[in-house]
C-alpha cells in the first residue's frame, strides 16, 4: 500500500484562472493548511486548471452565463479526468454556474457559499454584508444560497456597490494594492455595520488580499480560507 493510500488522502482539483491573482492565494492557502495539519514538509494533493480569465470576464460583461457555464464544465471535466476526487472552483463569482458545472462531473463540488454558511452560523450569527463583485452582490445566486442556510444578506448601496467592483477588476485582480482602495472598503464595512450587520463576507478572493480582520470592526469571513479549509476535511477524511 502506497503512503498516499494509507493516510486516505483524496486529490483535490482546483478550477482557476479567474483571476490569476486569487488562484496563487488558493494554492498557498490550500498548501499551508496542508502543512499545519499535517506537519513536516506536507503539502496539499491538487491538481489545477487555469483558465483565461478574459474570455471568462467578455462572457460576465456580456450575459452569457450559459456560455460561461460550459466553457466551465469542460474545463471541469479535464480536472476529473485527471484523478481528481473533489473539486473547488475558485472563484466566488462564477459559483452561478456551480450546478452547470456540477451537471458535467461525477465528483463533488465543493460550494463555496455552503462552507462560508457553515462558518457564520458556527460563529452565532444571523446577519452579514456581503462584498463581493456586482455580480455577487446583485444577483441572487449566491445570497439566496446562504438565506437558504437561514443567513439574513445585506449588500452595500449602489455607489458602494459599484466602488467596490470597480476596485477588484481595475486593481486587485491586476495586483494593484493600495491604502486608499483598502479604506474604501473599510468605510463600505462600516456602512454595512451601520444597516445591521453583524458581520461580512469577503465574497471575492482578491479582496482578502486587501482586507483583514484588523480592517473591520465586525468579524469578516474570507471565502477562501474557509473553503480550503473544507476541502482539507474532505480530502483527510478517513
Amino acid at each position: 500500500m502506497s503512503y498516499v493510500e494509507e493516510m486516505h488522502v483524496r486529490t483535490i482539483g482546483m478550477l482557476g484562472g479567474m483571476s490569476w491573482v486569487s488562484t496563487a492565494e488558493y494554492y498557498r492557502l490550500i498548501n499551508e493548511a496542508a502543512r499545519q495539519r499535517l506537519g513536516g514538509l506536507h503539502s496539499a494533493r491538487l491538481l489545477l486548471a487555469s483558465v483565461d480569465f478574459a474570455i471568462v470576464e467578455e462572457l460576465q460583461v456580456a450575459g452569457r452565463w450559459d456560455e460561461a457555464g460550459r466553457f466551465l464544465a469542460a474545463e471541469a471535466r479535464r480536472v476529473e479526468a485527471g484523478g481528481a476526487d473533489l473539486l473547488l472552483l475558485c472563484t466566488n463569482t462564477m459559483h452561478k454556474v456551480a450546478d452547470q458545472i456540477q451537471q458535467a462531473i461525477d465528483i463533488p463540488l465543493l460550494h463555496l457559499a455552503d462552507a462560508t454558511a457553515a462558518a457564520v452560523r458556527a460563529a452565532g450569527l444571523t446577519t452579514v454584508g456581503l462584498l463581493g463583485t456586482a455580480f455577487t452582490m446583485e444577483q441572487d445566486y449566491y445570497r439566496d444560497r446562504l438565506e437558504q442556510q437561514g443567513i439574513r444578506v445585506i449588500v452595500p448601496a449602489a455607489e458602494d456597490r459599484a466602488a467596490v467592483h470597480r476596485i477588484i477588476y481595475d486593481e486587485l485582480c491586476m495586483g494593484i494594492f493600495t491604502e486608499e482602495s483598502r479604506q474604501v472598503y473599510r468605510d463600505v464595512i462600516v456602512r454595512l455595520a451601520d444597516a445591521g450587520a453583524e458581520g461580512v463576507i469577503l465574497g471575492c478572493t482578491e479582496i482578502e488580499l486587501l482586507i483583514t480582520a484588523a480592517d473591520s470592526h465586525i468579524p469578516v469571513f474570507p471565502t477562501t480560507w474557509l473553503h480550503v479549509q473544507a476541502a482539507l476535511d474532505q480530502a483527510l477524511a478517513s
